[in-house]
C-alpha cells in the first residue's frame, strides 16, 4: 500500500489499529530510566527490491523458511557528502536540549577499532576522490566510485574490523555513515549489517532487520519520500486486526492505557447524569466498551453517556469501515449493559478539528481522551500552525472536567538524526524483548505482528523528516510543559487509579514495572519507561 506525503493521520499501531476489543500495539524512547524494584525476574517478513527502487515488506515466509535477512545493496540518490565521523553519536545526549530527564543514552559506544575505522576510510576518501572529498556537489551522485572502493585494499581491511564488533556497534556505525550522507561507505557497512540481522531471530537481531531498512531508504531517499516508495503487502482489515490483537492480548500497553483512563474519568464523573466523551482517535471503540462494562457494576442508575469519536481515514480501513461501525458496536454493547447512550461521529484528523466539529452542549460534564494521539500532531518544528499546541488550547477552551493523557515516553521529535536513532534504537529494544517473553521465536503471529504495527511505525522515525515524519514523540517533561502553557492544571492518579493498573498487571510477566512519576503514572519494561498516563483539567 502507498501512502501520500500529506499523511496526517495515524501510521501502523498507532491508528484505530490497536482499538479492536481483543487488540494492542507496544508504544515505545529514550533511555527513560525506570528503578527496577524488588520482584523483578528476567523474563516473516522478508523484505525485499524490486527493480523499479521500489523496497517492500512482504509476507513472511513458512518459519522454517526463516533465515538471516538479506537485502538488496544498490542504492541511487541525488546528494552527497563525504564526511565520515563515526565517534559523533556517541556525543552525550544530556547535552541535547531535547532530554529533559539527562538519563544516557543506551550502550552504543565503539571499540577501539573506531578511531582505526574513521581514518582509514578517510584515507580511502583522500586517495580516490582527493582532499576535497567532503565538499561534493549536493546533485552529484557519488555511486559511480563504487566499484573502485570495493577494490580498494584499504576498504577491504576497514571491512574486516566488522566481525569483531557487536551488533549495536554495527548498526551505530552504519546509522552515522547514512547520517553522514557517506555513499562511498554506507552500502557497505549496510550489507555487512544485513548479514547479522534475523526477523526470527534475538529480539535486537529483529529490531535491527527493520531499523536496517530504515536507514537503506532513508539513504536512497533522504526519507523525503519514504512514504512514496515503501510497500506494503498490506493485511485485509480482518487480518489486521488479527495482528493487533495478538499484542493487545500479550502486552499491557494499551490496556493500561485503555484501563488508566476509564478510572479516572469515572472519579470525575462519579455524580454526574450526563457525561460526554470526546475521544480523540476512538478506532474501534474498545476503550468504552469497557467503560460500559464498569458502569453497569455500579450501584444505582447509569449516566447517560454521549460519545463524540475523533478518527481519520487511515483508521476505516483497519476497520473495514467508517465510524458508523464504530457507533453501532457502541450502541449494542451500551444497550446490553443497561447504559443509556448517543454516539457522535467526527471523520477527521485532530488538525481538522475545531470547536463546531465536537458538538459540546451547555450543562453536560465534560472529559476528553487522548490515547497515544498527540504524538502524531505537528507541532511548532513542522509547522507554524502548530496543531500540537491549537488542539490543546482548543480543548481547554471547552473547560472540561477532566482530560485523560497516554503517551510513549520517548524523545523522537525534534532531537537530530542520530540522537533520534539511538533513541528509537533504546525505546524498541526494550518492546521487542517484552513481546519476545509472550511469543516464540518461530511464531508467524509474532512475525507478523512485528511487521504490520511496528515495522512502518521505526522506519517512519528513521528514514522520514519534515512532515513526512508523523512518528514524533516527546518526554512527560514537554508535555506537562505544551499543557500547562495551554493552561491545564495537573490532576493527581488516586490511589484506586493505581489500585487498578497494578491488579491489571499481575496477568503480565513481572520485568513490567509501574511507579508514579511527576504526577503521573508510568509503565516500564525493566529499567525502560516506556508509557505515561496522566490527567489533567
Amino acid at each position: 500500500m502507498q501512502t501520500s506525503k500529506n499523511h496526517q493521520g495515524t501510521g501502523g499501531v498507532h491508528g484505530v489499529f490497536y482499538q479492536h476489543e481483543k487488540e494492542m500495539t507496544p508504544c515505545v524512547s529514550y533511555n527513560n530510566n525506570m528503578q527496577p524494584d524488588d520482584t523483578g525476574n528476567e523474563t516473516q517478513m522478508s523484505f525485499q527490491a524490486y527493480n523499479e527502487g521500489y523496497f517492500t515488506l512482504d509476507s513472511a515466509p513458512p518459519t522454517s523458511m526463516c533465515n538471516v535477512y538479506d537485502s538488496p545493496s544498490d542504492v541511487s540518490t541525488s546528494s552527497i557528502r563525504s564526511q565520515f565521523s563515526p565517534q559523533s553519536y556517541i556525543s552525550d545526549p544530556h547535552h541535547s536540549s531535547d532530554n529533559n530527564y539527562g538519563s544516557p543514552v543506551s550502550g552504543c559506544s565503539m571499540v577501539d577499532e573506531s578511531s582505526e575505522l574513521q581514518r582509514r576510510l578517510r584515507e580511502v576518501e583522500v586517495s580516490l576522490l582527493g582532499p576535497d572529498s567532503c565538499v561534493i556537489d549536493n546533485h552529484y551522485c557519488a555511486l559511480s566510485h563504487k566499484e573502485d572502493l570495493e577494490a580498494s585494499s584499504t576498504l577491504k581491511r576497514v571491512l574486516e574490523l566488522i566481525p569483531r564488533m557487536g551488533l549495536k556497534q554495527v548498526l551505530c556505525l552504519c546509522a552515522q555513515a547514512v547520517a553522514d550522507n557517506d555513499f562511498s561507505v554506507a552500502p557497505s557497512l549496510l550489507d555487512e549489517l544485513s548479514k547479522r540481522v534475523s526477523v526470527c531471530g534475538e529480539p535486537f537481531e529483529r529490531l535491527a532487520a527493520y531499523m536496517l531498512e530504515g536507514l537503506r531508504a532513508r539513504l536512497e531517499l533522504s526519507g523525503y519520500t519514504i512514504y512514496k516508495k515503501l510497500r506494503c503487502d498490506q493485511p485485509t482489515s480482518s487480518e489486521l486486526l488479527s495482528y493487533m490483537h495478538i499484542l493487545y492480548e500479550v502486552c499491557p500497553y494499551y490496556q493500561f492505557a485503555y484501563i488508566s483512563a476509564n478510572l479516572v474519568i469515572q472519579e470525575a464523573m462519579e455524580r454526574e447524569s450526563s457525561i460526554h466523551i470526546i475521544d480523540f482517535q476512538i478506532g474501534m471503540g474498545t476503550q468504552w466498551v469497557l467503560l460500559f462494562q464498569s458502569l453497569a457494576n455500579k450501584p444505582g442508575r447509569a449516566p447517560l453517556v454521549r460519545i463524540t469519536g475523533v478518527d481519520d481515514s487511515n483508521s476505516a480501513y483497519a476497520r473495514g469501515g467508517g465510524l458508523e461501525v464504530v457507533g453501532q458496536r457502541l450502541s449494542k454493547s451500551a444497550e446490553s449493559h443497561g447504559v443509556p447512550f448517543e454516539f457522535h461521529a467526527a471523520a477527521m484528523s485532530g488538525c481538522q478539528v475545531e470547536c463546531e466539529n465536537l458538538r459540546v452542549q451547555p450543562g453536560e460534564a465534560l472529559a476528553v481522551n487522548f490515547p497515544y494521539m498527540l504524538h502524531h500532531m505537528p507541532d511548532e518544528s513542522v509547522s507554524t500552525t502548530n496543531h500540537r499546541d491549537r488542539l490543546l488550547r482548543l480543548v481547554k477552551s471547552l473547560s472540561p472536567r477532566v482530560v485523560t493523557i497516554v503517551e510513549q515516553e520517548s524523545n523522537t521529535n525534534t532531537p537530530p538524526f542520530m540522537h533520534r536513532f539511538l533513541e528509537t534504537l533504546d525505546y524498541y529494544t526494550a518492546m521487542f524483548e517484552s513481546i519476545d517473553v509472550a511469543l516464540g521465536r518461530d511464531d508467524k503471529k509474532r512475525i507478523n505482528a512485528e511487521q504490520h504495527c511496528l515495522a512502518r511505525d521505526i522506519v517512519n522515525m528513521i528514514a522520514c523528516e519534515n512532515e513526512e515524519r508523523v512518528e514524533r514523540h516527546e518526554p512527560y517533561g514537554k508535555w506537562r510543559a505544551r499543557l500547562s502553557m495551554a493552561g491545564f492544571s495537573q490532576v493527581g492518579l488516586s490511589m484506586s487509579v493505581n489500585n487498578g493498573i497494578r491488579g491489571l498487571m499481575k496477568n503480565f510477566n513481572q520485568n513490567y514495572r509501574l511507579e508514579e512519576w511527576e504526577g503521573a503514572l508510568c509503565l516500564g519494561w525493566k529499567t525502560r519507561r516506556l508509557a505515561t498516563s496522566s490527567s489533567w483539567r
